[in-house]
């Protein structure tokens, strides 16, 4: 059997695994700057390690979530504009964390690509890391995937994964009875929910990505990749202010189907429209789609990304901690008996 004088090497098949190794040091900076209490050890093992009784838990429940981003990330890939993607990944995992009464402690990211860009990849987990510092969890893992044939030309997609702590018993939703008021907490736009319907009125509209936003300053992309916020620590805050029952994180669904997922059997609420104005972009969206009012309220979040439920004799003091860490809040409607969400008044 002859042997070949001129074998094929896994970089001729489309992967380079020293830009990987490269990409490694490169985002060890960004890993580091997020490290907080209980981080054991350094990016680029076989796994992470983390202390629960470092970072200050006795009797700890552990919380998981994950979630990507979405075809948001489309807009980014299309638009080569792609240092903001990794907050919203963040928020997407923290921000339903938080929703159970637990602290994001650590995050861990899988990026895949056809062909690895460095800096773009360092773009992208710089993003990641600043979300991580905004929720004060630590960037401890991640995986970087080249995958040529699977992802083509500049494509790519991210997942994350979070985990958090609380202490055994103080578990979300907990004591939601009729009367509790609902505070809605502002969003920064669409978030990261609804943007297979997004993509489709802009296409429809005949604008690109860089004609100036119609409905604000700047590119019509750099619009509508305004980051999703990050409720984490405010959210925390009205926890330690005493009288939260529950939180919900106001994502695809909108306010219609995720406000019933932390309601007890046999309630319900009452939502007034007028109680707060909406971001532009989305009385944009409405005019260029010609989209219900019952529409946009259960695919986007409509200016509202997160809902507090609290007890009535709480709410104003619960309102102003929101307030001073940096929230704008509206008292937006009260828990009822009976399981619907009614809606009275008009977006606008």
């Amino acid at each position: 059997m002859n042997t070949p004088t001129n074998g094929l090497t896994y970089a001729q098949s489309g992967v380079d695994i020293d830009a990987g190794n490269a990409l490694v040091e490169r985002i060890k900076p960004h890993a580091r700057s997020t490290k907080r209490p209980g981080v054991m050890d350094a990016l680029g093992g076989f796994g992470a390690l983390f202390d629960l009784k470092a970072a200050g838990y006795v009797d700890p429940i552990l919380v998981a979530a994950t979630d990507g981003v979405g075809t948001k990330l489309k807009i980014a890939i299309d638009t080569d504009v792609v240092d903001t993607v990794g907050i919203d990944l963040v928020a997407m995992c923290v921000n339903d964390l938080v929703c159970l009464g637990a602290e994001p402690l650590f995050f861990l990211d899988y990026f895949a690509t056809g062909k690895l860009r460095p800096d773009a990849a360092e773009q992208i987990i710089s993003g990641i890391a600043a979300g991580c510092q905004q929720a004060g969890a630590a960037l401890i893992g991640g995986e970087t995937a080249e995958m040529p044939g699977l992802y083509q030309g500049d494509d790519f997609d991210l997942a994350g994964f979070a985990v958090g702590a609380m202490e055994r018993g103080t578990a979300l939703p907990n004591g939601v009875v009729a009367g509790d008021v609902l505070l809605g907490i502002a969003s920064d736009g669409v978030h990261s929910n609804g943007f297979s319907l997004v993509r489709r009125i802009v296409k429809n509209s005949g604008l690109t990505w860089n004609a100036p936003c119609p409905f604000g300053g700047g590119t019509l992309a750099a619009a509508l990749l305004s980051p999703t916020r990050i409720y984490v620590k405010s959210a925390l805050a009205a926890l330690d202010g005493g009288g939260v029952h529950a939180l919900a994180h106001i994502t695809g669904g909108g306010l219609t189907e995720n406000l019933p997922r932390i309601l007890p059997e046999g309630l319900g609420a009452t939502i007034d429209l007028t109680a707060w104005a909406m971001p532009p972009v989305f009385g944009w969206l409405v005019g260029q789609g010609g989209l219900a009012q019952s529409e946009l309220l259960k695919t986007f979040n409509a200016g509202i990304g997160m809902v507090v439920v609290v007890a009535a004799d709480r709410a104003d003091i619960i309102s102003e901690v929101l307030c001073k860490n940096g929230e704008n809040v509206k008292a937006i409607g009260h828990v009822t008996s009976g399981e619907t969400i009614t809606y009275t008044g008009t977006l606008t």
